[in-house]
């Protein structure tokens, strides 16, 4: 009785939603930078240069970003450190400071270095989840279970990733009607919020808008965020058109950082400097400082020893350095 409430509680805000649908005034981005960026980074960096960067982003006027994930530093390398960086973060009032939570060991240690926030990071395909995590989708999810219980005793709030919204490097297209299951699930479950993520990139404006048609009709815009790689070159594309459904949260990582492992060579999370200088010359508020987001990306670029992948970065540090630091 009470899913069935739910469910009739999330349709009828999705009615009201959509006879009014128009591009939001305001943009919340998700900086995911210094988890989901850097640990598809070939150079391990120290733990104090993770620290300056969160914190140097934390004055860019970013709300949300996340820090870390709680796995094992065997399978992820670069988040060997990760309680170490949470700790000596300075978190400033205002923002969420989230970590990636993948189990309940995990989900332990975070609380216990402080998160206020985890995420939990499912997928559309069935083969992908057997891959990465060796089960089911349907085992995943029930995994999944005892992070929520324990996050609700523990009063953290869970956001939910659903990844492969659109493509699988082993199955190629994914059905809609695949997403629409997991994040049915993950929103039953008590996700706060849900971020679908083309995870190699391969989604066009096209089959985004697809998959969003059929989302929608069971999760209120509200509760939604899109996650985009830019392999293809599609991560902006497909961010406009996720903000014609009225999407108001979208995840990015400065400078580009990460890349696509499915992809050799080729680029991975959208750019923050990008989406920003989009979403403002579409009149849409973000609350970020680009100058200061671009000097942050010069910064990480130099620690990595690597180039910017954002076009905005090059073309402001280019054309006006002074500006960009």
């Amino acid at each position: 009785m009470f899913q069935m409430l739910r469910r009739l509680i999330r349709v009828c805000s999705i009615r009201d939603y959509t006879t009014n649908m128009a591009q939001p005034t305001s943009v919340r981005i998700v900086e995911v930078g210094p988890r989901d960026g850097l640990q598809n980074e070939p150079t391990l960096l120290p733990a104090e240069t993770k620290i300056e960067l969160v914190n140097a982003l934390s004055e860019t006027g970013l709300r949300s970003i996340e820090v870390t994930s709680f796995v094992s530093s065997k399978w992820v390398p670069q988040m060997g450190d990760n309680a170490e960086v949470f700790k000596g973060i300075n978190k400033l009032p205002g923002i969420s400071y989230s970590v990636l939570t993948p189990n309940l060991k995990g989900f332990q240690a975070a609380l216990k270095a402080g998160a206020e926030e985890v995420a939990v990071f499912g997928a559309a395909s069935e083969s992908f989840t057997k891959k990465n995590v060796n089960c089911s989708i349907a085992e995943s999810l029930s995994r999944f279970q005892d992070v929520m219980d324990a996050a609700k005793e523990a009063n953290v709030r869970v956001r939910g990733y659903v990844s492969t919204v659109v493509g699988c490097p082993y199955e190629g297209k994914i059905k809609p009607s695949a997403v629409v299951r997991v994040v049915d699930k993950l929103l039953e479950m008590g996700c706060y919020e849900i971020s679908l993520g083309d995870t190699i990139g391969v989604g066009t404006p096209g089959n985004f808008s697809e998959m969003l048609r059929e989302v929608t009709k069971i999760a209120p815009i509200s509760m939604l965020a899109v996650h985009c790689h830019d392999t293809y070159g599609q991560a902006l594309p497909n961010i406009l058109a996720s903000l014609d459904f009225g999407v108001a949260v979208i995840d990015a990582s400065v400078s580009g950082l990460g890349g696509c492992p499915y992809a050799r060579g080729a680029s991975g999370n959208a750019a923050t400097e990008d989406v920003v200088y989009m979403l403002h010359g579409l009149g849409i508020d973000t609350g970020i400082d680009l100058g200061k987001l671009v000097n942050v990306g010069k910064f990480i670029c130099e620690k990595l020893g690597r180039q910017s992948e954002s076009k905005v970065n090059r073309a402001m540090r280019k054309t006006n350095p002074c500006a960009a630091g």
